[in-house]
């Protein structure tokens, strides 16, 4: 049966997700994203599930900072509707609430419900460790932003549900093993996630992309980012549509490599439908 880490206590948005990715799996909660990773290196967990993006804060994980000295590689990508409940312990009214707490993103991304109650607001580490910090102070001042499974799992009340700035508010998390497991090359929608190191000369990183754009190959993603404090070439963490041994892609590699001091792949894996809609 597969382990899943996952940062986070039960009941959040990463818990869910490690659920539906692997259900009846154990789940093993950790403090943060390091720790998570650690699990899976140090052999205490088959699998990490990793939030990465979301539609409405945008990068949630340093996964660029992460991987590359984790040794571990993207084998799926999932992606989940986020809906935040605002609840409080039972008995609790919305007029009695004085403190809202959640994790930082979680905040940003109920900003409206925020502004019209007025209220302070506290960062927990974790939304559904928000809603067991409320159950352990008992006070009706004090409400939580979190998952609807949290209510349930910490006997709170459901002040108001669904309080989300955005109706398709959605998180992207990438599983992560020890093995590569690189996806067959089949024909179906597939994604290649990769790190590369341009070269320091001048227009290095036009020249690298460069084969992408004439191979007609998709970019979903790219971010850069310095290694250590000195000034040498950026590191680049880079998403493809598509499959390596696509010939198309496979020949936008072979130029990436050509003017770069370092390539590697991450991750070859299906693409979710949510991509497709």
């Amino acid at each position: 049966m597969t382990t899943a880490a996952y940062q986070g206590e039960p009941g959040s948005n990463s818990a869910t997700a490690a659920r539906a990715l692997y259900p009846g799996a154990d789940g093993v909660p950790c403090t943060g994203f390091e720790q998570a990773l650690d699990a899976v290196t140090l052999g205490a967990a088959d699998v990490a599930v990793i939030p990465v993006d979301n539609s409405a804060a945008g990068r949630v994980a340093d996964v660029h900072h992460l991987l590359p000295e984790s040794g571990l590689f993207i084998v799926a990508e999932y992606f989940l509707a986020i809906r935040f409940d605002l609840m409080g312990v039972p008995g609790a009214t919305l007029d009695q609430v004085e403190c809202v707490r959640s994790h930082v993103h979680a905040l940003g991304q109920c900003r409206k419900l925020l502004r019209e109650g007025g209220w302070r607001t506290l960062v927990s580490d974790d939304t559904a460790g928000a809603a067991r910090e409320v159950a352990e102070l008992g006070e009706p001042a004090h409400a939580a932003l979190a998952p609807p499974a949290a209510a349930e799992l910490y006997g709170l009340d459901v002040l108001r549900a669904g309080v989300e700035d955005a109706p398709d508010n959605t998180t992207r998390f990438v599983v992560l093993s020890r093995d590569a497991a690189f996806a067959p090359h089949t024909g179906e929608p597939t994604m290649t996630s990769l790190f590369f190191s341009v070269r320091n000369i001048p227009s290095a990183l036009y020249k690298a992309l460069g084969g992408f754009a004439s191979s007609g190959v998709n970019l979903t993603k790219i971010e850069s980012y310095q290694i250590g404090a000195g000034l040498n070439a950026s590191r680049f963490y880079v998403e493809v549509e598509g499959h390596p041994d696509d010939e198309r892609v496979a020949l936008a590699l072979h130029e990436l490599r050509f003017f770069s001091t370092e390539v590697r792949v991450l991750g070859v894996y299906p693409a979710h439908p949510h991509r497709h809609r």
